[in-house]
């Protein structure tokens, strides 16, 4: 049953000291570092070299000599950023050591070396914390960097197809052209240099977007008039208009989803910007009116630069806006954001620089290299794509192509116009749900846990914080409100439920309050809060959080699409992975579901710490009640709220709760999650009750506590996320049905009676142990090789996955180690694995099927389970959601229409007017004449080298056809409607 190592991953001998000179060569004369950094950069590379040599089958999927670049690479970066030793200049101009050079000297590329950063930072963690502190990932920031990088990614596109569309580009050359270039770079670098004069160094994607579109409105007003592709008083791009003429902000704010009172506060400071580097004197436009051809713009807050974009002028402002940025990079600088503008720079590289840490979407062009849409939210359970009807765009901007830019200026307005005009206190609605008292003190939570999420730091501008933290606060009271009108509503046979439990609960608020947070952030596409950082300000785990947010689903009814992805994402980050993690809240529900568990895990000390107190937090904060108005707490400390809480470790903090009834609950997974293997429909864990005392009785579970249901519900959720996978990696290797359901049974019996095997690891590592297990058992061919360069297709797939398996050697270990270590996959599987579930695997053997189909015929004869036998787990009933290719010879594929998709897409007058598969679309004729029809049409179609010609048509342009009918009769003539198919970020 073993897999030998040699399939997976480079092996070769490194010479040692021949690698010791190389890097020292590095250091000395292709990066030249000081000759104090050289030696503290030797002292790191000496202490964790022994990782790389002893374990290179691990790092990376090229060469060996790739794999050793990245390394020394990452030494040299550690050093240069967490050094503690005070710069000291050996040569006159001599600048800090940048990301760009340290890559650029390693011949390597961007998104290469963010792609195998995790490893070196998991593999030398350890090393790295006894050098610089506990702090070092923290000062690192790998996260904030690469988000940045993908940020501009994004941005530089969404640049480039706006410059495209707003002005005249050279048919030869395109963007190519000397002329057209210089303005085109110009812009550009005026954008850059905003970015980092004015908003920091690590800024929210929605700002960003806004100083770029301030940098367009500059660019508008003093193009030269014969390479403007518009006119003013005549072109569809200025639709906002007043009686003076075209309001050239208001326009832009309308094309472009940005705040006016934003975009007209950033228009200012671009102009001040031109003013201090550029030595231009403004002037107001409306001197220059008729001369630029300016005359149908309303003049009133416009600035003007004369002869800003002439060729001689322009070349001038590029040479100072060049010069600047240079410095800017030499001083305090990173990446040269510069090579943005060229897609082809060879020292971004190509690739995914997302591995779940970003939510950004878009198509796949070669920048996907940079932001990965498939690999953040979507997923096989991730909700559908397609516009819903309470999305905030209107049929106008469907048109549109959605892009990450373009939507997060669509979430960000559903902030602006759906959340910031509501009250920034509990509604007169919402106190009708408490007392004084109780208003008093969910108001200072509020107050305080949002302060904490929301401090300003160097990366966090206080005025931006202070904005966000309002509308985070709004937010909260809204879903509260709604909480509770509708679980007052419910009644708990013939009494109507208590709420104060629930209002009282202090880690059912703080759940609230960091759901509101991250959906905040998450609108604004914020670098310096990326989740999980609204878990650690505000001391719960990815576990808690997950109990209120199908309630933010359920509730907030206006929440955009994006938003809903964003939290389906979260839900099956915390499934796969966050939720086995140690320190979390699982684990204390564990010791009282299975009882067994509670000595493994004590042994690898998995118990989530205490819940720090309100008043710890306000006291780190600095904040008292008289500085910022804060009501007293008038109701004794949370450690003393509950009588009757015995979670190991625990202080007691939960209040007594009462059981509601729970049969309209939806969450963005729950659709997918009706589990198959066991009836829990009578006994789901409600709101209250998942916020109750693990050891509480739930009365509607037999007897169970609320933490074996709860655990019980949540082992459901598991095995569906687990049995889609299995399903798409073994249609996707060509596995036959018998071998899936042999995978999924395996699953499941690991996750019922060997759960430790999930402590601290992802899913994917028992789903592909297991594929291997089982193919061994049914003596397919077929090597881990091959499963893991078919998961690599996975659009969960990251790459420590396979690469990193945590591992706690016992003293019983026939290995001979002790100690916590991660290791490659298939050491996990020989070592690990095939040990603790050989009896399992051996139960899958030949006679697998003729004693479940006994088992099965017990059952029915009994009326229930055989004693003492293993419960057979039938594979779920998923909704086939994958595309099906439907020739052999053609890649011609076909998805099955979501129901949800239908709704939004099909109002109830008009789905009369469309035919489905099966159904013809004339009367009296047969299906087959409406394909031989379409056939014919296709195989007609115009070519292009060969290939047939197919425009991409979006679901939102379909969607808007539907509303364009002629008297109740749709317009589907035989000419076709040319849609462009525009580019997506």
């Amino acid at each position: 049953m073993k897999e030998e190592k040699s399939s997976m991953g480079a092996s070769a001998v490194v010479d040692v000291g021949a690698m010791d000179a190389e890097f020292l060569h590095y250091c000395k004369v292709k990066i030249e570092l000081e000759e104090r950094m050289t030696k503290e950069a030797m002292h790191l590379y000496g202490v964790s070299k022994h990782i790389l040599t002893s374990s290179m089958s691990t790092f990376g999927s090229g060469s060996a000599e790739e794999i050793k670049r990245f390394w020394l690479a990452f030494v040299v970066h550690c050093v240069t950023k967490l050094s503690k030793l005070e710069p000291k200049k050996e040569k006159e101009n001599q600048s800090p050591v940048t990301l760009c050079q340290i890559v650029r000297a390693f011949q390597l590329n961007i998104v290469e070396f963010f792609k195998e950063v995790p490893q070196f930072c998991l593999k030398a963690g350890y090393i790295l914390e006894g050098l610089y502190g506990s702090d070092w990932e923290r000062r690192l920031e790998l996260k904030e960097m690469q988000a940045n990088i993908v940020h501009l990614s994004l941005l530089s596109r969404y640049y480039k197809r706006a410059y495209e569309e707003l002005f005249i580009i050279n048919e030869t050359n395109g963007l190519g052209n000397e002329e057209t270039a210089g303005r085109y770079r110009f812009g550009w670098l005026l954008f850059l240099l905003l970015r980092v004069r004015a908003l920091g160094q690590y800024k929210d994607l929605v700002t960003s977007t806004n100083a770029l579109v301030s940098v367009l409105v500059i660019l508008t007003m003093h193009m030269p008039m014969q390479i403007r592709n518009f006119r003013f008083a005549h072109s569809s791009l200025f639709a906002k208009r007043s009686e003076k003429g075209v309001n050239v902000i208001a326009s832009f704010c309308d094309k472009y989803h940005t705040s006016e009172e934003e975009l007209r506060s950033s228009f200012e400071r671009t102009n001040h910007l031109i003013e201090e580097l550029l030595k231009k004197k403004p002037s107001p436009i409306s001197h220059h009116l008729e001369k630029e051809a300016l005359d149908s713009i309303d003049p009133e807050g416009l600035t003007y630069f004369e002869g800003l974009l002439e060729e001689k002028s322009c070349k001038l402002s590029l040479e100072l806006l060049e010069k600047e940025y240079d410095y800017v990079i030499k001083s305090r600088g990173e990446i040269d954001e510069r090579i943005f503008l060229n897609e082809e720079n060879s020292l971004l590289g190509s690739g995914s620089l997302s591995g779940g840490a970003i939510n950004l979407s878009g198509s796949k062009r070669k920048h996907d290299a940079l932001c990965s849409p498939t690999k953040s939210v979507t997923g096989p359970m991730s909700p559908p794509r397609g516009c819903g009807p309470t999305s905030p765009t209107t049929l106008a901007n469907h048109l549109a192509p959605f892009t990450p830019v373009s939507t997060a200026m669509t979430t960000a307005k559903w902030l602006r116009t759906s959340i910031s005009p509501l009250p920034s206190q509990p509604s007169p609605t919402l106190q009708k749900f408490f007392s004084a008292d109780l208003s008093a003190n969910i108001t200072r939570r509020a107050e305080i846990i949002l302060r904490s999420i929301f401090t300003p730091t160097s990366r966090l501008d206080p005025i931006w914080a202070e904005q966000r933290k309002t509308e985070a606060q709004k937010l909260y009271y809204k879903v509260l409100e709604a909480t509770c009108v509708a679980e007052s509503s419910i009644r708990n046979g013939t009494k109507v439920v208590d709420l104060v439990p629930l209002l009282t609960n202090e880690r059912f608020h703080r759940c609230m309050l960091a759901c509101s947070a991250e959906l905040v952030l998450a609108s604004h596409k914020t670098v310096a809060l990326m989740f999980p950082a609204v878990l650690e300000k505000t001391g719960i785990t990815a576990f808690d959080l997950s109990k209120v947010i199908e309630g933010f689903v359920r509730h907030e009814e206006t929440l955009p699409r994006e938003l809903k992805r964003h939290l389906n994402g979260l839900e099956e980050k915390l499934l796969e992975s966050l939720a086995w993690e140690k320190g979390s809240a699982l684990y204390n529900s564990l010791v009282v579901a299975r009882p067994g568990l509670a000595g493994e895990i004590n042994r690898l000390g998995l118990l989530a710490e205490p819940m720090p107190s309100l008043d710890s937090i306000a006291a780190n904060l600095n904040l008292t009640h008289g500085s910022v108005g804060l009501p007293p707490l008038p109701f004794p400390k949370i450690d003393s709220l509950c009588e009757d809480m015995r979670s190991p470790k625990r202080p007691r903090i939960e209040q007594r709760s009462v059981l509601v009834d729970q049969k309209q609950l939806k969450s963005p997974l729950r659709e997918h999650l009706q589990t198959a293997c066991s009836p829990l429909k009578s006994r789901l864990l409600p709101l209250q009750s998942s916020f109750a005392s693990p050891t509480r009785p739930n009365p509607a579970a037999g007897g169970q506590t609320c933490a074996e249901t709860g655990i019980e519900i949540f082992f459901s959720k598991i095995s569906k996320l687990a049995a889609i996978r299995i399903r798409t990696m073994c249609e996707r290797m060509g596995l036959s049905q018998d071998v899936l359901e042999k995978v999924y049974h395996l699953v499941q019996r690991i996750l019922t009676q060997n759960t430790p095997l999930f402590f601290n690891r992802h899913i994917d590592h028992i789903i592909l142990c297991s594929i291997y297990g089982v193919s061994k058992i049914s003596k397919l061919s077929l090597t881990f090789k091959e499963i893991i360069l078919n998961y690599r297709k996975q659009p969960q797939c990251k790459s420590q996955v396979f690469r990193s398996v945590f591992v706690h050697w016992s003293s019983r270990s026939n290995t001979g180690k002790t100690g916590v270590e991660h290791v490659d996959i298939i050491t996990f599987y020989n070592e690990v694995f095939v040990p603790s579930v050989k009896p399992l695997l051996v139960d899958l053997g030949p006679t697998f099927q003729k004693r479940n189909k006994s088992v099965e015929e017990g059952s029915t004869a009994q009326g229930g389970q055989l004693p003492g036998s293993p419960r057979v787990s039938k594979f779920p009933n998923i909704p086939d959601m994958s595309p099906k290719k439907v020739s052999a010879s053609h890649n011609i594929y076909v998805s099955p229409l979501r129901s949800s998709k239908m709704d939004s897409l099909l109002s109830p007058s008009s789905k009369s007017y469309y035919a489905c598969v099966g159904e013809s679309t004339h009367a009296f004729q047969s299906p087959s004449k409406d394909l031989t029809a379409i056939n014919n049409r296709l195989n007609c179609g115009r070519k292009v080298n060969g290939k047939l010609n197919f425009d991409m048509v979006s679901d939102s342009v379909v969607a808007g056809t539907f509303g364009h009918q002629n008297n109740g009769i749709l317009n589907l003539g035989p000419k076709p409607i040319k849609v462009k198919s525009e580019p997506h970020d």
